[in-house]
């Protein structure tokens, strides 16, 4: 100790005063006789370090793999399904216009659906066919960005349809290959009900980036579609009267007019959260037909409760890892206590009070704690803020395929950062280590100093 330091001490000092920092900050300085616990302080930093980085990193992709799920559900599904009671759906058109008037709804689409058996080039697999007209595809913008082959111009004349690569790849088949499509409800016999089996040319092969889409879901124009799965009645022309049994294939088409049906439509609102409302709201609307509403929530429910409780679970878990380094900061400290009590005992009797010897260690072990903290943030982001390219690179160099798409549904790893999380995991790391430094700085204060001194 100083002589300067001498009649500061025995004048009184504040709390936090200078020869407080300046003590402590000589305990962290490591020391050929103090190495050991100097090693041990090190590694509490780096354990702590590596709990905030891996708590900061793992948060991040689970609110990655949570908004991108959602971005790719909402982004073909509908916030809201309505489904068609009491009448046929032939008033899609009317409907979809009705609904687009009610505020807080952006765009609605309709569409025409079916589960088929598809087959390529020696491979089949069942698919869920949707139809629906280039008016309603250009709505869903991340249908429409992502034509990977071909494109969606005079799409309802193609007469072809549109496909995920990965079922692509399942079929074996190219752009411009014809795919076979067989729907077990086809035309009625005297032997009964044959499947009715039509080939249809691949237009567009498409890339969604989300396993479930590009290899389950086949598109096609609405009328095709709704001619494939018979979605449609024929209406007697206004005036006419009904024809006789016996008329004539010519009679029939001259009287009756086809008219077209659809199976639900999506409706699609400004806020995805605002469901209760919006479904009070759809539901009012005195212009809309009746219509069956499910939202998203209800579909996906489980999935994105599981989600929910995996997120907590997993940042109770990895919290473990930061409060086993605030355990290690107490064994360091009471180590550094046991091994400076002479010196405690000599600045007792220069006339240091229990408070400043409390705030030394106090001072020594939250230093630790946040410099640990400093360094598992600035890991944690730079990580989180390069996961894929990580996830990438990890891949090919041990060639195990780190995050497979065909399990986690998302063919590239998402992150995205909370600056809420990140503040929480923040204050909790330097919360433990403060209360960390409680009991050792509370130990070193309760030294005898004469009987510290007896044995020197």
């Amino acid at each position: 100790m100083s002589d300067a330091a001498a009649p500061a001490l025995n004048k009184g000092t504040r709390a936090f005063a200078r020869f407080e920092w300046m003590i402590a900050g000589r305990y962290l300085r490591a020391r050929r006789k103090e190495a050991f616990i100097s090693v041990i302080a090190s590694l509490t930093m780096v354990g702590l370090a590596i709990g905030v980085a891996t708590l900061i990193v793992v948060m991040s992709v689970m609110n990655g793999f949570r908004a991108e799920l959602l971005t790719k559900i909402l982004g073909l599904n509908g916030h809201f399904t309505a489904f068609p009671i009491e009448r046929e759906f032939t008033d899609y058109k009317e409907t979809i216009a009705n609904l687009q008037k009610i505020p807080g709804v952006d765009f609605a689409v309709y569409y025409v659906e079916g589960q088929v058996l598809a087959s390529g080039k020696g491979s089949s697999t069942g698919v869920t066919v949707r139809g629906m007209d280039e008016e309603n595809i250009k709505k869903l913008k991340l249908l429409y960005n992502a034509a990977d082959q071909g494109g969606w111009d005079n799409w309802d004349t193609s007469k072809g349809i549109a496909i995920g690569y990965r079922l692509a790849q399942t079929l074996g088949v190219s752009l411009g290959d014809s795919v076979t499509i067989i729907n077990p409800d086809g035309a009625m016999t005297p032997f009964g009900t044959t499947p009715q089996i039509r080939s249809y040319p691949v237009n567009v092969i498409f890339d969604l980036g989300m396993v479930e889409f590009d290899s389950f879901f086949m598109y096609m124009p609405l009328e095709p579609a709704q001619s494939y799965f018979k979605l449609y009645k024929d209406e007697l022309k206004p005036g006419l009267k009904p024809l006789d049994p016996m008329a004539t294939d010519a009679e029939i088409d001259a009287a009756y007019t086809r008219v077209g049906q659809a199976s639900a439509a999506e409706i699609f609102i400004h806020d995805a959260d605002d469901i209760t409302n919006m479904r009070a709201k759809l539901q009012a609307d005195p212009t809309t037909r009746p219509l069956v509403l499910t939202d998203w929530q209800q579909r996906n429910e489980t999935f994105f409760s599981a989600l929910q409780v995996e997120r907590v679970v997993m940042f109770t878990i990895l919290s473990m890892i930061i409060l086993v380094a605030a355990f290690n900061i107490i064994s360091s400290l009471i180590m550094l206590v046991k091994d400076k009590s002479s010196d405690i005992a000599v600045l007792r009797t220069m006339g240091a009070t229990r408070g400043s010897i409390m705030r030394i260690f106090s001072i020594t072990g939250t230093t630790i704690g946040f410099v640990g903290t400093l360094i598992g943030l600035g890991l944690g982001l730079l990580v989180a803020s390069y996961a894929e390219p990580l996830r990438a690179f990890l891949s090919n160099t041990l060639g195990v395929a780190i995050f497979p798409p065909e399990v986690f549904f998302l063919a590239a790893l998402p992150s995205k950062t909370d600056p809420v999380e990140v503040t929480v995991v923040v204050c909790l790391s330097l919360g433990l280590s403060f209360l960390a430094t409680l009991y050792p700085a509370w130990r070193a204060a309760q030294y005898d100093p004469v009987e510290a001194l007896r044995y020197e």
